[in-house]
């Protein structure tokens, strides 16, 4: 991988010294949380009504949420930004593949993708570069490919950082969000919030998109 923006450098660094911690942290994860796991199994069915390709999950951590993508059944790999953590990946998961990558930079061809989870990954991103990573996304996706995104909702307020555990972290409106994935290529499928759990502070936003026909296309609201 070539050398790092400042800002993927902090996030990489930052991740890599808690790897352990955060391990053991999102270790239960989607346990106790139905509409987390009923949103991954909606993207799963999407998925497979295509038939367009593998799955990536992008910014997978230690790979938890790759191996309930595996149990889905889905052929799935996950990609992260923090070695550490994909070599955490790969000994808790060795059937399953990890690499280490950029989400703004895949080294994946054009369309080969048929889905991508961007599970709490996109948070660290600082809002004037997300475009370039769902322009990204939409070019590693097939025509008809199903993306989705979940992340921390505004809650009416505006794009707005927070003190994230690891590093700094974005809360997102989600008809921004959807608006933004919408000018990349991308067309909404379905949405939903949870309010959050009694050791979660904020609301949990995720978004279902389907990839336009073209990535030359963009989708107007």
């Amino acid at each position: 991988m070539t050398e790092l923006p400042a800002h993927l450098r902090e996030t990489s660094d930052a991740y890599d010294a808690v790897v352990v911690l955060y391990a053991d942290l999102a270790r239960d994860g989607l346990d106790g949380v139905p509409l987390d796991r009923s949103v991954l199994a909606a993207f799963a069915d999407l998925v497979r009504t295509t038939g367009a390709g593998p799955v990536a999950e992008l910014g997978c951590g230690p790979g938890y949420v790759t191996a309930h993508l595996r149990d889905l059944g889905l052929d799935v790999f996950g990609v992260d930004l923090s070695p550490a953590m994909i070599d955490f990946a790969r000994g808790a998961h060795p059937d399953l593949r990890f690499e280490v990558g950029s989400m703004d930079a895949l080294d994946l061809a054009d369309g080969a993708l048929g889905g991508i989870v961007s599970w709490y990954s996109v948070i660290h991103t600082p809002p004037p570069e997300l475009p370039s990573y769902f322009a990204e996304f939409r070019r590693v996706l097939a025509p008809g490919g199903t993306l989705l995104l979940a992340f921390f909702e505004a809650e009416g307020g505006p794009v707005a950082a927070f003190d994230h555990k690891v590093t700094t972290a974005y809360r997102w409106p989600i008809d921004d969000l959807a608006r933004t994935a919408r000018e990349a290529g991308f067309a909404e499928v379905g949405r939903m919030l949870r309010e959050p759990g009694a050791d979660e502070r904020f609301r949990r936003g995720h978004l279902l998109m389907r990839a336009s026909e073209d990535p030359r296309t963009r989708i107007r609201a």
